[in-house]
């Protein structure tokens, strides 16, 4: 269960952890709707489905950065959906939250192929230290800053700097440019964007992605994102 004092919690950053589109497994409303909300407060984008079916249809749709899995889901264990994200070849980070606690349960998820295990009821304090943990263990293995032409982006400090100067950017100009720059040189069409940054059902303004590709050429010079009409934007390499 999250609690009232827990959803005051949700009110911080994830401090460290830049945005992130997440997938939200969890068929408890009660649960489902405080984490999401915890997640949302702390500038993440969150997608929420409530059984195993819906999962498989999300991962296939979207690109995530995270998994938050419950195992009790009404059509199926949520360890059988991991193992067969893992059979696939399928790397998502995920986390169990579970209110299966014993020791042999544990051992189980995190050799089912999960990332970590958090068992329910929890404080959203620490399913943001262990959404951390989760990252900084992905940057462990890749370069944690982004360099092009005197730009770097920190994804973890969520701070951009040109020519050592720091630039302010929002939320959602932070991940525009952050999808940009790792994959550089491979034009990213407006829904790509748009699914990378809006949870699903949210109201999207037809010319959203434009604005922030407008706030991004204003702050960071007019030469950094190339338009290809018809089809998306790019940042060459």
């Amino acid at each position: 269960m999250v609690t009232q004092e827990n959803h005051a919690a949700g009110t911080v950053k994830l401090g460290g952890s830049g945005p992130m589109h997440i997938l939200l497994v969890e068929d408890d409303e009660q649960i489902g709707e405080g984490v999401r909300t915890g997640l949302a407060l702390a500038s993440h984008a969150v997608d929420w489905v409530n059984d195993a079916r819906s999962a498989r249809a999300a991962v296939a749709a979207k690109s995530y950065e995270m998994v938050v899995l419950d195992i009790g889901l009404p059509d199926e264990c949520g360890l059988d959906w991991l193992k067969d994200l893992r059979t696939q070849g399928i790397e998502l980070p995920v986390l169990i939250l579970t209110a299966r606690d014993a020791l042999a349960d544990k051992i189980e998820g995190l050799d089912s192929g999960a990332d970590d295990y958090l068992v329910k009821p929890f404080e959203l304090d620490e399913l943001y230290a262990r959404l951390r943990v989760i990252e900084r263990r992905l940057y462990h293995h890749a370069d944690p800053e982004m360099r092009h032409q005197g730009i770097l982006l920190d994804p973890a400090g969520q701070t951009v700097t040109q020519d050592g100067n720091p630039v302010p950017l929002s939320r959602r100009e932070f991940s525009v440019l952050k999808l940009l720059l790792g994959k550089r040189g491979r034009v990213i069409s407006r829904r790509q964007i748009e699914e990378q940054l809006y949870e699903w059902g949210s109201e999207v303004e037809s010319n959203a992605v434009e604005v922030h590709v407008h706030h991004l050429r204003r702050k960071l010079g007019t030469s950094l994102i190339r338009t290809v009409r018809g089809v998306g934007y790019v940042i060459e390499k």
